[in-house]
């Protein structure tokens, strides 16, 4: 499998993201500097964790707008796997490709801790090695992960089953519906909050979020 991860000015989560990508891979993943738009021969790109451009004015909101993510677009049309982890899940709304926005956290203040993550679906490429209803374990480090959409929006994610993880327990952040990650309708492009690639070795504390590396890797090289 083919991967790449997206770095922007003020990404931070780059080298996270390619040590999971490695450990369940073995290869090395490409890093894609925002200026570039070439992403032949790639299976995955992944949108990582940060501040893209300082977050200034939105979260997200200039990076959705960098020459990249035009080739992502076209590269998710034709049917390429897409994930985007905190900084990543703000890209992906603000660029469109995912609805929804995500506002400040509900206390107003930055949140840098564990969460419990519930696991709605399991035929997916990122959940099939999960148990549905499963809770597992991933960190957390946003100032915005208060994810909102219009009643109507929400109904839509819960009726065609594009929820691909909620908050078990406390919503720490206060999104809607405790939602923590969203899939598009072809369930090949997925955002969420918490970071899954900082639990993939004991070294680092536990491997909760290794299935979802290793389901995406199989079901992509499938």
């Amino acid at each position: 499998m083919k991967a790449a991860v997206v770095v922007f000015p003020g990404t931070n989560r780059e080298r996270d993201m390619a040590i999971a990508l490695r450990r369940v891979t073995g290869e090395r993943a490409r890093m894609v500097w925002h200026h570039e738009t070439d992403l032949t021969g790639l299976d995955l790109v992944v949108l990582p964790g940060g501040f893209s451009h300082g977050d200034y004015l939105r979260c997200g909101a200039m990076a959705a707008r960098s020459p990249v993510m035009g080739a992502i677009r076209a590269f998710a049309a034709r049917g390429g796997h897409v994930l985007g982890v905190c900084n990543g899940f703000q890209i992906l709304t603000e660029a469109g490709m995912l609805p929804g926005a995500l506002l400040r956290n509900a206390s107003l203040r930055f949140l840098s801790q564990d969460c419990q993550l519930r696991v709605e679906r399991t035929d997916t490429p990122y959940t099939s090695h999960y148990q549905r209803g499963a809770v597992f374990r991933a960190p957390m480090a946003h100032g915005d992960g208060n994810y909102f959409a219009d009643d109507a929006t929400l109904d839509r994610l819960e009726g065609e089953g594009l929820v691909a993880f909620r908050y078990h327990g406390e919503n720490l952040n206060g999104s809607a519906r405790a939602i923590a990650g969203i899939y598009s309708p072809n369930l090949r492009v997925l955002g969420l909050m918490p970071h899954p690639e900082d639990l993939v070795d004991p070294l680092m504390g536990g491997t909760d979020g290794l299935p979802l590396f290793e389901g995406m890797v199989e079901a992509i090289a499938a």
